[in-house]
């Protein structure tokens, strides 16, 4: 049986688990579609180290974003979990 503490602590876990996908998802997703594709042609009169930014953005940065996110994802859910007493036992 789930004590009344544990089951707050899992609705807590889950609500910033959403609230982070979200939050992430939504960075990965202006970064990939609007930069990479919808504000292209603006972003592509600035060009960094020779090439146009928006150029940039569709080939390379949408994927370097992306990784950066991961990182991010997993060090906040790290706290989260150990704040919520959910991180696993050290081997």
């Amino acid at each position: 049986m789930m004590d009344t503490n544990d089951a707050t602590a899992r609705q807590v876990y889950w609500r910033e688990n959403r609230r982070w996908m979200l939050i992430l998802g939504t960075i990965w997703f202006i970064v990939s579609l609007g930069c990479g594709v919808l504000w292209v042609e603006p972003l592509n009169q600035v060009q960094v180290g020779g090439y146009k930014l928006g150029f940039w953005f569709a080939q390379q940065g949408a994927i370097y974003t992306f990784i950066v996110l991961i990182f991010v994802y997993a060090r906040v859910m790290a706290r989260l979990e150990k704040r919520l007493g959910f991180e696993e036992p050290e081997a």
